[in-house]
């Protein structure tokens, strides 16, 4: 890791006390604190874990909404070459684009860089060297052993967590595992293979179980990592290795075991509340839901995802078209007018249907903090994993290893409560069947480039391309890993060890 990263990183703590689970995660980080004169007990280790959370926050919030740019933005779900500086490049995967080193605002400059991810990785590495050395006795909880054995776990959660989605990003990335006390003398490091960024992953999680609870069902469980959290994240990096065994046996603890229920999705206020955040349903949530967590702007360049995707009544900033538009052909296909278009998902999160710019209506809890319905704030949680999403990658891993009776029950139980007939198609299609449920329960939420990544892998079939002239990435370049990002010239200069993504050597 290159040194300006750890400049950046060093001592990003948290120095408020905290008297709610909603509190804590509404903390900013700041620079007052140090390693020397810090860490000395629960409170100041709660603190120190808040500030990993924010930083994680952070990483998937870069331009506003960094989270669906890699995991949708580039899919079938959006028109590509859609307007707006770096927009088109960003949505046509033509990540390569020459931008000048002087120009760091620029949003493909700052996404192709993974500065963010270190800094919340920093702060755990530094959670993990320095909570296991305060005495028992100086935590204040009801059983002081198990809560700091709860913050310890978090860390290495919210580590693997950070690893596992920069290992999906960028393919190889360096492997540091412990914070550098005087960041001039961190060493430059070589990116290390997936592989063992994986492996890491899994060690860590493994590391983090015995020390997790399952959590009680409360307004704030999927804010803070519990048992439930890191199986399903054991099962989605198990599905990205192709282990698909091994899903099966993560999602089934969080399925028996998490006391996770689906929310109602016949009433549309009702099915909204699963976006907003906090369910029955919610396994792991970025916190975003309250006045001082949301964002939003009312220049339509910089806001997040619902500044990006509604227009009026659900955005009254935008009297016009969304900013980015939905591929109608792709909509059609996952929604078609047929028996089964009564699908709630289809009535109740999707708006102006059947025109040429269709809305997703998922992010659109939106509050006006001035006058004239003016200065909107987005209060809608980043809904990482949920029950839905679990139930269907063990369904996704039952059809991969060819278990196809099991595999339509769980997809037949999604479709049941969204008011959709039964699957009865053949056994050869369920796989690619599921990835398509998956595309249509979780439109939105940052899974389908990774889904569709599975889906060639194991069927050889492309859908990133959607109806659009555009072609964002064909069979060729799929097997030559176009879809991992390249690193952004300027971490290479500071960092002659790096190297650039194997696809993109050439192009930029």
């Amino acid at each position: 890791m290159n040194r300006i990263i750890n400049k950046l990183s060093v001592a990003l703590l948290l120095a408020t006390s905290l008297t709610s689970c909603q509190k804590f995660l509404e903390r900013k980080p700041i620079n007052t604190a140090t390693d020397g004169n810090f860490w000395n007990n629960e409170a100041e280790a709660n603190n120190a874990m808040a500030g990993t959370y924010a930083l994680t926050r952070t990483s998937l919030m870069e331009q506003g909404m960094s989270h669906y740019y890699y995991g949708d933005f580039a899919t079938d779900e959006f028109m590509s070459n859609l307007p707006g500086e770096d927009i088109n490049h960003i949505g046509n995967i033509n990540w390569g684009f020459f931008i000048p080193a002087t120009e760091l605002h620029r949003g493909l400059l700052r996404l192709r860089r993974w500065d963010n991810f270190y800094r919340a990785i920093d702060q755990a590495n530094r959670c993990l060297q320095n909570i296991p050395g305060i005495p028992v006795d100086q935590f204040t909880s009801a059983n002081r052993q198990a809560a700091k054995d709860a913050l310890v776990a978090e860390a290495y959660f919210l580590r693997a967590f950070n690893y596992f989605y920069m290992a999906r990003i960028w393919g190889d990335v360096p492997l540091v595992t412990e914070s550098v006390a005087d960041a001039a003398l961190a060493p430059n490091l070589e990116r290390t293979p997936q592989a063992e960024i994986l492996n890491l992953c899994i060690k860590d999680l493994e590391a983090a179980l015995p020390k997790m609870t399952w959590a009680a069902a409360s307004a704030n469980r999927p804010i803070r990592a519990s048992k439930g959290a890191a199986y399903a994240l054991l099962a989605h990096i198990y599905a990205w290795k192709g282990e698909y065994d091994k899903v099966i046996v993560a999602a089934d603890s969080v399925i028996s075991k998490g006391g996770y229920t689906y929310v109602n999705r016949s009433n549309g206020t009702t099915y909204l509340s699963i976006f907003k955040g906090n369910t029955t349903e919610g396994i792991f949530e970025i916190a975003k839901n309250s006045n001082t967590e949301g964002s939003g702007h009312t220049n339509p360049v910089i806001g997040d995802i619902a500044f990006r995707t509604l227009k009026t009544p659900y955005l009254a900033t935008n009297l016009g078209n969304s900013q980015f538009t939905l591929d109608v052909g792709t909509l059609n296909n996952l929604f078609p007018n047929t028996a089964d278009s009564n699908d709630y998902r289809r009535k109740n999160g999707f708006a102006y249907w059947g025109t040429v710019d269709p809305i997703n209506i998922k992010y659109s809890n939106i509050i006006y903090t001035a006058a004239n319905n003016t200065s909107p704030i987005n209060l809608n949680n980043i809904i990482v994993f949920r029950l839905a999403d679990i139930k269907l990658l063990k369904a996704e891993a039952l059809a991969a290893q060819s278990t196809f009776g099991e595999a339509r029950t769980l997809l037949n139980e999604i479709r049941s409560i969204n008011n959709v007939s039964a699957y009865t198609g053949p056994d050869n299609t369920l796989f690619e069947t599921v990835i398509e449920e998956r595309a249509r329960e979780l439109f939105l939420e940052g899974h389908r480039f990774y889904d569709l990544i599975r889906l060639a892998r194991k069927t050889g079939t492309l859908k990133f391309n959607g109806t659009g002239a555009i072609v964002r990435m064909d069979g060729t370049q799929f097997q030559q890993g176009k879809y991992y990002w390249p690193v952004d010239p300027i971490l290479i200069q500071l960092n002659t060890k790096l190297t650039q993504t194997p696809f993109w050597r050439d192009k930029m």
